[in-house]
């Protein structure tokens, strides 16, 4: 068993209610869902692993491969489209060497797009980790992921 998921199953109570909750702490504390979490998590939750990969395959929040430490997540909404979203994504493609759902051979930066982010008003957006970036032209992309690259090269 991974050593930080035994805590985390000891923090819970054994029923299927507690799944996505353990799922979330896991992935936090782990940084993805490794086969052999997902196959633990469901010998302690008494559930078929099918079950618990079918849970966490639903959910866009859950991972099955290690992510970098910033992630890059783009809008492909429709408002974020018209307002020239692909463009950015274009430009973090180019600028990081990544295609979706790819991270970096430093582990340094993961990037994805999404459907929608809910914020349509600043169309079109761009989030690095949990900061939003609206209103995102392709000069202002390559401001921010300059600075994110630089500083990932300084630590």
């Amino acid at each position: 068993m991974h050593p930080a998921l035994q805590p985390i199953l000891e923090r819970h109570p054994k029923d299927r209610s507690q799944l996505i909750p353990i799922l979330q702490e896991a992935q936090e504390a782990i940084g993805w869902l490794p086969a052999d979490v997902l196959r633990d998590v469901a010998k302690d939750l008494n559930l078929p692993e099918a079950s618990v990969y079918g849970v966490a395959s639903f959910y866009a929040q859950f991972y099955f491969r290690p992510q970098g430490k910033h992630r890059v997540r783009v809008c492909r909404g429709t408002a974020c489209h018209v307002r020239g979203s692909f463009r950015i994504r274009r430009l973090v493609e180019r600028k990081l060497g990544l295609k979706e759902g790819e991270t970096t051979p430093d582990m340094q930066f993961t990037y994805e797009t999404v459907a929608c982010l809910g914020a349509c008003a600043l169309s079109p957006v761009m989030i690095i980790d949990n900061t939003y970036f609206g209103r995102m032209t392709t000069e202002r992309a390559d401001a921010v992921l300059s600075e994110y690259l630089r500083q990932a090269k300084q630590r």
